[in-house]
């Protein structure tokens, strides 16, 4: 049976996440939200298509936790709680099962990461995916790219390199083994937004990013929005060291520097609170890597553990080349 839009939207999607903040959500011409004076509002919107961001035949549970995980990697870089999103989905056909799976799904992060649905539109067409999130965060203590000065510390979370290494398992030919295809499946479909680094970094934090392009391109971001340039301590960047172990290490250093897909945050630190963030690395509060140093001269470069530097001819993820 063929469901109109509003039947569609009223069947799968009503009811995704809390209503915390809502009064008024999915179903009217708009939503209406309450946002407290002390607070405000943080805005990002991104949009995955079929074919390009993930793998035509990939499974809608996994086309919608991925989705609204790169979503929320946008709020853990800005240091914002994530609240609500809208969803704008084209769809070639209105499939039940495909809905039901993908719903339940959305629901599922929606829920784990605190954030509701509350409004959209659906339109047939080749399959894409919006999300428009939305956050909140204290008055002044929003994370933005441009707030480094000379002298930073340059940190990342995690480890880089497996987000790109994960494309890999949808060429013909991958020689991943089923352990290693499990682990960057995870890691394409389910990466893990950095939201509570985000929160711990508000007041303490410079700059930050998210490593969604690549290192090289995203950490420029936050060099040229803060008029400045970079040292990155090549040896420094942090890797699986399975992955290492698995690929050369030409290989590698691209999927670091330039692969993308990594969700990761960089983030600078002024030289008054290096101590402190240190410390929570040390104490295992903090998952992150000192990198490297923001600098007064423009442009980022890269040095080996020799301190020579190095050349990278491709500097990350272009969408229009």
């Amino acid at each position: 049976m063929s469901l109109s839009e509003f039947a569609l939207i009223k069947q799968y999607f009503s009811s995704v996440g809390g209503v915390e903040g809502v009064a008024l959500g999915v179903g009217d011409d708009g939503a209406v939200l309450d946002i407290s004076p002390d607070q405000q509002l943080v805005v990002s919107v991104d949009t995955l298509v079929a074919g390009v961001h993930f793998p035509q035949d990939a499974a809608p549970e996994d086309i919608a936790h991925r989705t609204l995980r790169v979503n929320l990697s946008d709020m853990a870089a800005m240091g914002a709680d994530a609240r609500w999103f809208t969803l704008a989905l084209t769809l070639p056909q209105a499939e039940p099962d495909w809905l039901q799976a993908f719903s339940e799904a959305l629901a599922e992060d929606a829920q784990h990461f605190g954030c509701a649905l509350v409004g959209g539109d659906t339109t047939a067409g080749p399959l894409s995916i919006s999300i428009q999130m939305m956050g909140t965060v204290s008055r002044g203590q929003a994370l933005v790219r441009g707030g480094a000065q000379a002298g930073d510390g340059v940190y990342v979370t995690g480890t880089l390199g497996e987000g790109a290494a994960a494309l890999q398992v949808f060429s013909p030919g991958c020689s991943y083994n089923d352990s290693q295809r499990e682990v960057l499946l995870k890691r394409f479909y389910r990466p893990e937004p950095r939201l509570t680094v985000g929160r711990k970094l508000r007041g303490v934090a410079s700059a930050a990013i998210d490593v969604s392009d690549g290192l090289l391109a995203d950490l420029g971001h936050i060099a040229e929005c803060s008029g400045l340039g970079a040292e990155l301590q090549l040896q420094q960047v942090p890797v699986a060291p399975w992955l290492a172990e698995a690929v050369n290490p030409d290989q590698l250093q691209s999927w670091i520097l330039s692969g993308g897909d990594d969700y990761e945050l960089c983030f600078t630190v002024p030289e008054s609170k290096q101590s402190l963030v240190d410390g929570m690395i040390h104490r295992g509060e903090l998952l992150a890597t000192r990198i490297g140093l923001m600098t007064s001269e423009p442009g980022i470069v890269c040095l080996d553990a020799e301190g020579q530097v190095q050349t990278v001819a491709r500097k990350g993820y272009q969408h229009f080349n």
